[in-house]
């Protein structure tokens, strides 16, 4: 992953700044990056993943394979130690949440030998900060960004804290897809962007209409009466789905 991140045509083609991160990867692609469009694509990595969320996911789009945050020192900087106070603990992201996709999974691609911090930290609803255990190079945290308070605590020791962030939604086409662009539109292409969120959003509402139909193909054949509240909830929800996209498509 890290050869693929760093070789010529990704660095030339793929590099993004913005308010937020300095120096973002994204929108690599398969031609790019095989094998890390490989990896997070496979079934047995999505079968872990959905594991540990809880609920079977896929890649939120392929556009979204994957967004990599570099953060790099000028020098290295004094390894962290139990002297330091709190307000040392400085970070190398804000404390924020994510706004576009349900499920993240960021991955370490840093060698963490000697480094001390560079943990991902989370703030409960009651204020209590907690820390996923220290980070190695391959290991990943899958969690919710969209919903928890988080950021990247800075890392000491070490001279660089590179972390890959895949994005996943639910596989099923009835589950809630609260997906939104306002992050990642700074960032990327548009008209790739908004092409790849359009088709996986309908192919949603396509399968969601499909599955209604069939639903009233067999209501009908067994001479059940029409269930009106029902179908307005369908239909409701349905609109409330078009009408979300039509607030993320902007210039």
């Amino acid at each position: 992953m890290r050869a693929e991140i760093f070789s010529q045509p990704v660095l030339d083609n793929c590099q993004y700044m913005s308010a937020f991160v300095k120096s973002t990867v994204r929108e690599m692609g398969s031609a790019r990056a095989p094998f890390t469009c490989d990896a997070w694509n496979s079934l047995e990595v999505l079968a872990k993943i959905s594991e540990v969320a809880g609920i079977e996911l896929i890649p939120a789009m392929d556009y979204e394979i994957a967004a990599i945050n570099i953060s790099v020192n000028d020098q290295t900087v004094p390894i962290f130690n139990a002297s330091h106070s709190k307000e040392e603990e400085f970070p190398a992201f804000a404390w924020h949440r994510d706004s576009y996709y349900p499920f993240v999974c960021v991955t370490m691609l840093s060698d963490c030998v000697g480094m001390t911090g560079g943990e991902t930290a989370l703030k409960t609803a009651s204020g209590e900060i907690m820390k996923v255990r220290g980070p190695a190079m391959g290991t990943a945290v899958v969690m919710q960004g969209r919903y928890i308070e988080h950021q990247a605590l800075k890392a000491y020791g070490g001279h660089e804290r590179i972390s890959m962030v895949t994005s996943f939604r639910a596989k099923s086409p009835h589950v809630r897809d609260e997906s939104a662009l306002t992050d990642v539109r700074p960032i990327s292409n548009l008209s790739e962007l908004y092409t790849q969120y359009t088709r996986y959003r309908l192919e949603l509402l396509e399968e969601r209409v499909r599955d209604c139909l069939k639903k009233e193909y067999y209501r009908e054949s067994a001479k059940r009466p029409f269930d009106i509240p029902t179908m307005r909830k369908f239909l409701v929800e349905q609109k409330e789905f078009i009408e979300s996209m039509i607030e993320e498509l902007i210039k």
